[in-house]
């Protein structure tokens, strides 16, 4: 009998002692089951990103986020001021991390005030127009203590893009129309006579505006002065042919400029081309009526000039008081040269060709002998007729700093009407035609001249 009890007792102090084990066991079991089923399912989400502002609407793209200026208060009936609307859109699309996209949404007029965009911005950003952008109604309408001399000046910016299908409308009738501009036969009348370009980039570069349509701007419709680096294509802009001083598109102290593929009809010139200028290519604009496609003026109020490597291109200038034109006034100092103007057709154009060194706004400009040299200009494959008021060709140098080495090449320009054709005119110009022009180009001097005035060109 006690053998039996021994056994039950080593029995039963096993058992106990295993228990531990079995716990552990089951316990790893239970904990692997537990991770099992947390790996099937997902990561919680991430946090949301923070938000510019509570108030403010922020859609996010795949190429950038979008800032609506409805989102920061705009109404776009064309008569509210949605000027600060922009400001902040503007503010907070430059401030973003990524590429930001100011949005113009469609089907709406936006009326802004004289106002400076300022960067830069921390990434490049994106002006999207799809609806209608406008000024003030008129000078009367103009604050006094804005600038009347620009609308929208954007300063400072490095990888800006300005684009959409919408209208940039500059509602200038009511400047074009104060007794002081010269196409109203103004003899000086007194008051101020400034208007304001419409866009206006300044000490900016990597610059992209296309796409748009910009009409009817009170001066200039787009200004780009101390810029590098600027493309601008499929632009149409439009104004009378009678508005004054609405230049298309005007380059000063601007480099490493790309402008293509593009319509411009206005009251001056299509294209021109100012001072401290190089490396601009022009090519396949339409152009007119207009004043043509034009270098200068330059030199005005003895000042120095310097412009080279401008190639105009497979373009077509039609109705238009000058084609392709290089203007200085006397007393300048500097230079033009590596100026090529290349497959141009001209229909019905007064001063098809012209170099204009004694340019003058009235008739009472005093002869000064210094002047902005004029070198190195092609002309190749210039055809189609010219208006019969005006020579075809016009060549006006300096009496003491003579254009030289001008060369013509397949250069045919007929009348618009009857069978006459007018002789060029050519005073102190050197040159050569590689191949016959009609009209012949016969007045143009041979060889270099004997004296070249050593001035301050080679100062360029």
């Amino acid at each position: 009998m006690i053998l039996p009890r021994v056994l039950i007792l080593v029995f039963l102090f096993s058992l106990c002692a295993s228990l531990p084990s079995i716990h552990d066991k089951l316990h790893s079991n239970i904990k692997q089951k537990q991770v099992h089923i947390i790996s099937r399912i997902s990561l919680p989400p991430a946090p949301s990103p923070e938000a510019v502002s509570p108030s403010y609407n922020v859609d996010s793209v795949n190429n950038g986020t979008i800032f609506n200026v409805q989102s920061f208060g705009a109404i776009g009936d064309g008569v509210t001021d949605d000027t600060l609307a922009f400001k902040m859109a503007w503010d907070s699309a430059c401030q973003a991390e990524s590429s930001g996209i100011l949005l113009v949404p469609k089907g709406y007029s936006f009326m802004i005030q004289s106002t400076i965009f300022t960067g830069p911005c921390k990434s490049g950003i994106t002006f999207q127009i799809d609806g209608a952008i406008m000024p003030p109604d008129g000078p009367n309408s103009w604050p006094r203590n804005n600038s009347k001399r620009q609308w929208l000046l954007f300063y400072r910016i490095n990888g800006m893009s300005m684009q959409g299908g919408g209208v940039i409308d500059g509602r200038g009738e009511k400047w074009w129309n104060l007794p002081c501009k010269t196409h109203k036969g103004s003899s000086g009348t007194k008051g101020s006579c400034d208007s304001p370009v419409a866009i206006k980039f300044f000490m900016s570069s990597n610059l992209t505006v296309q796409g748009l349509k910009v009409k009817n701007s009170p001066q200039f419709h787009f200004r780009f002065d101390a810029c590098q680096y600027v493309e601008i294509e499929l632009l149409n802009i439009d104004a009378p042919a009678q508005s004054p001083n609405t230049d298309g598109i005007h380059i000063e102290n601007t480099n490493n400029v790309k402008i293509y593929n593009s319509v411009i009809s206005n009251g001056d010139d299509c294209v021109s081309i100012g001072a401290g200028c190089f490396n601009v290519d022009i090519k396949n604009i339409t152009c007119g009526p207009s004043h043509g496609i034009s270098i200068g003026s330059l030199g005005v109020r003895n000042s120095r000039a310097c412009v080279s490597n401008i190639t105009v291109s497979d373009s077509v200038i039609k109705h238009s008081d000058n084609g392709v034109r290089i203007k200085t006034w006397q007393g300048g100092l500097g230079s033009v040269s590596k100026v090529t103007f290349h497959n141009i057709h001209m229909d019905t154009v007064r001063n098809p060709i012209i170099i204009d060194q004694y340019y003058c706004l009235t008739k009472n400009c005093p002869n000064q002998t210094s002047a902005v040299s004029i070198s190195d200009i092609l002309y190749t494959n210039i055809k189609g007729t010219y208006d019969v008021r005006s020579p075809a060709m016009h060549f006006a140098c300096s009496d003491s700093l003579p254009c030289t080495n001008l060369t013509l090449s397949e250069v045919e320009l007929l009348p618009n009407k009857g069978k006459v054709v007018s002789n060029p005119i050519c005073w102190n110009a050197y040159g050569t035609m590689q191949t016959l022009t009609i009209p012949p180009a016969s007045c143009l001097l041979e060889g270099i001249p004997q004296k070249m005035q050593q001035s301050d060109v080679y100062g360029c």
